[in-house]
């Protein structure tokens, strides 16, 4: 039976290398590889949390939620079609993102809120960190995307 089991292995080792030789072990592989499913969409997923505080070392996350754009809206966004596509109107650009509509009366108050967004948008890697007076200008500094 020994003699059965190392014949085979080398019978297994010699079919391999003859395979090769002839370029179609090389085929097989490029032919799996081919069958990979590939997306049509860039990867967007983003990773959003709001702190209390100016965002130092020393804030504590009050929340944080995922959201996927491609290829469809997704994540634990409590919105995320709509946050995907204020996200889209801005071509990405956090800092570009305002509430459209009626413009936010907020008071004074100093109490401030840091918002990140870390992750992937349309194939490439993002970071951004913002601090607000209060939330009341947090929510008027963005319709959907940091209303969670």
């Amino acid at each position: 039976m020994r003699k059965i089991a190392a014949v085979s292995a080398v019978a297994v080792a010699l079919l391999a290398n003859g395979l090769a030789g002839t370029g179609l072990g090389t085929a097989a592989a490029a032919q799996a590889d081919a069958m990979k499913p590939m997306s049509l969409y860039a990867p967007s997923a983003l990773v959003l949390t709001i702190e209390s505080g100016t965002g130092d070392q020393a804030s504590a996350v009050q929340r944080a939620v995922t959201l996927n754009c491609a290829p469809t809206p997704s994540g634990t966004h409590p919105a995320p079609a709509e946050a995907c596509a204020e996200l889209k109107r801005a071509q990405g650009d956090f800092a570009a993102l305002a509430a459209p509509g009626a413009p936010h009366l907020c008071t004074q108050l100093w109490n401030p809120v840091t918002v990140r967004a870390d992750g992937v948008w349309n194939g490439k890697r993002v970071s951004h960190v913002q601090t607000y007076g209060n939330s009341c200008m947090k929510d008027a500094g963005s319709e959907a995307v940091f209303n969670f």
